[in-house]
C-alpha cells in the first residue's frame, strides 16, 4: 500500500494499480492476480485459508461486543471502532492454545488471564478518551457494576469541550459469551450535573446484573451538553462522548 504525493489524486484502476481514498488520505495498491477460487482450493494457500478463517472468528467476536454495548457506544465511538476491537479479539485469540491452526477462537483465548487485560481499558472513542477527560478516581463493585466517583467537583475534576454547560455520566455492566454468542447489557440512570464548582457524589447503579453468563465487563460514559432556553443539546453529534471499559472479569 502507497500513499500518492502530488496536486492530483487518482481514484480507480490504472494498469493493475487501484488508487483510492480514505480516511488516511489517498492511496495506490497492486491489484492480486491471485483467482478466488484457487485461494479456497489450492494446497498452497492453506495458511491463508486459516489466517483468513481465525480473522474472520476475531471479527465476529469484535461484533458481539460491540453489539452488546450498541445502546452505550451509539454515539461515543469513533470511525475506527470496528477495526481497533477486531485487532484487540485477533490478539485475545492468539491466547488459544488448545486449538488447532486455523481454529483458534476468541470464546477459547478469553479463559487466559492476560486476555482480560487487552479488554480493561478499551476506549470506544479514540477522539475523546476518558482517560483525558475524568480527573478523578472511581470505584467499580464487580458484583453489582455499580460505580461511584466520590467528591466530584465539574469545574476541577472533568476536561469538558468548549460550549458544554453540563456532563452526564452513565455506568454499564456487561456479559459477553464468546463460546454461545450471547450477550445482555444493563445500564444505570444516567447523572447529569451542571459544570460548575458544586462538589457532588455521583453513584451509577446498573438496574440489574446481567442475565448473561460469560466475560463481564463495566463501563463509564460521559457525555456533554450544551443547555439553551433550558433544553440540553448534545455537542457536535456526540464527537465528544467518551466510552471506556473500565473494568473486565
Amino acid at each position: 500500500m502507497a500513499r500518492q504525493s502530488g496536486l492530483i489524486k487518482i481514484k480507480g484502476t490504472l494498469d493493475n494499480v487501484s488508487f483510492y481514498k480514505t480516511k488516511d488520505g489517498h492511496l495506490a495498491r497492486m491489484k492480486t492476480s491471485v483467482d478466488a477460487d484457487r485461494i479456497a482450493t489450492d494446497p498452497a494457500f492453506e495458511r491463508t485459508r486459516e489466517n483468513n478463517k481465525e480473522f474472520g472468528s476475531s471479527a465476529s467476536a469484535g461484533k458481539l461486543m460491540r453489539d452488546a454495548l450498541r445502546p452505550m457506544a451509539l454515539n461515543a465511538a469513533d470511525g475506527r471502532v470496528v477495526s481497533r476491537l477486531t485487532k484487540v479479539m485477533t490478539a485475545i485469540k492468539n491466547l488459544d492454545a488448545t486449538s488447532a491452526r486455523g481454529e483458534r477462537n476468541v470464546g477459547e483465548g478469553i479463559t487466559d488471564p492476560n486476555a482480560i487485560l487487552k479488554l480493561k481499558g478499551f476506549e470506544f472513542n479514540k477522539e475523546a478518551l476518558l482517560s483525558a477527560i475524568l480527573y478523578k478516581r472511581m470505584t467499580v463493585n464487580t458484583g453489582t457494576g455499580e460505580i461511584v466517583i466520590a467528591d466530584l467537583i465539574p469545574q476541577m475534576d472533568v476536561v469538558w469541550p468548549q460550549g458544554a454547560t453540563h456532563v452526564q455520566f452513565t455506568a454499564g455492566f456487561a456479559s459477553v459469551d464468546f463460546v454461545n454468542g450471547d450477550k445482555d447489557l444493563q445500564q444505570s440512570a444516567s447523572v447529569n450535573l451542571p459544570i460548575d464548582g458544586t462538589q457532588t457524589t455521583v453513584t451509577l447503579t446498573p438496574v440489574a446484573a446481567p442475565s448473561v453468563s460469560g466475560t463481564n465487563l463495566y463501563l463509564l460514559k460521559i457525555e456533554f451538553f450544551q443547555e439553551v432556553n433550558g433544553v440540553q443539546y448534545t455537542l457536535k453529534n456526540g464527537a465528544y462522548n467518551a466510552l471506556r471499559v473500565v473494568e473486565a472479569l
